[in-house]
């Protein structure tokens, strides 16, 4: 039940600008579900996290991200910069482009009329909340971190932008092509591991990105996080692996090792680009902690 107001804090430019074009009718289905709420719109990277971080908690009894996994990473960021004396649950509006951590909910960018019937709804669950610290700096997320190939195409995609939703594609094209990999060395929940390996995945949820089943095992309040692990491999084995994580088939195949773990840290050989919740953002080393059921989410 709300007695107060919810945040929303609106990325305008999500899903490629279709956020900003469907504005006005979410604003019409959150009244029509008699739901006060303050309204805050971002067009610039950082913002949501800026006001996250300054908002005054005691006003609300909710705050919403609306986008997509890049807005859910500022806005839990902001949650943690925020010296609030109060706790109040998390909301997810799916209206961006990749929307994992809503997907483990049952819901996508087609369903955000529902997403908002489950915030009027007001029923909670409390969630895990990943941990990392790179370059001096702390910070955290709600879907995935990883490192290697899979932060190479995220680099690569994002410079590649102006082709819309095939940069991803042409992304994994080109870093297959310019294939590489490093020595890493793990600590995984104090026993350490070595390995040359194509890339690593932190999953706190089942998916990443719109459609990739990475974690098929995950799940978001267990206090564990799912490792997936890519040793070497053929450009063609590998191409044939990422075509098997629209399923979560490739965790069977032979070069990929699977974990569950409180906490991890990680070093390469030589510094390598990390990617959170579809962002770029430090490097190895990194240590990441699963911080169990740390936040409340609103829930079916």
């Amino acid at each position: 039940m709300f007695n107060k107001k919810v945040a929303i804090i609106y990325n305008l430019n999500a899903g490629h600008g279709r956020a900003g074009k469907k504005l006005e009718q979410v604003k019409s289905e959150f009244m029509k579900k008699g739901l006060d709420f303050d309204l805050f719109l971002g067009e610039y990277p950082g913002y949501g996290q800026k006001i996250v971080s300054e908002l005054d908690f005691d006003k609300y009894d909710g705050l919403i991200s609306a986008g997509g996994d890049g807005s859910l990473f500022e806005v839990i960021n902001g949650y943690y910069a925020n010296k609030r004396k109060v706790e109040i649950p998390l909301g997810i509006l799916p209206i961006g482009t990749g929307n994992a951590f809503a997907h483990d909910m049952d819901l996508d960018s087609s369903k955000w009329k529902e997403a908002i019937d489950i915030i009027a709804k007001a029923n909670t669950k409390r969630v895990d909340v990943g941990y990392f610290h790179t370059k001096g700096k702390d910070y955290y997320f709600l879907n995935i971190l990883g490192l290697g190939f899979v932060a190479d195409v995220s680099e690569t995609a994002g410079k590649l932008k102006i082709f819309g939703n095939v940069s991803y594609t042409l992304g994994v094209i080109y870093r297959t092509i310019k294939l590489d990999s490093d020595f890493l060395t793990m600590e995984i929940d104090g026993k350490t591991i070595q390995r040359q390996s194509l890339f690593v995945e932190v999953s706190n949820t089942r998916y990443t990105g719109a459609d990739f089943l990475m974690a098929p095992n995950a799940k978001v309040d267990d206090g564990l996080f799912d490792v997936t692990i890519a040793k070497i491999m053929t450009r063609r084995k590998l191409l044939q692996s990422l075509a098997k994580v629209f399923t979560g088939e490739h965790i069977y195949i032979e070069e990929i090792e699977t974990y569950q773990v409180k906490k991890i840290k990680i070093e390469s050989d030589s510094p390598r680009i990390l990617t959170p919740d579809g962002e770029l953002m430090g490097s190895t080393p990194v240590e990441i902690e699963c911080l169990p059921q740390a936040i409340k989410v609103f829930w079916r």
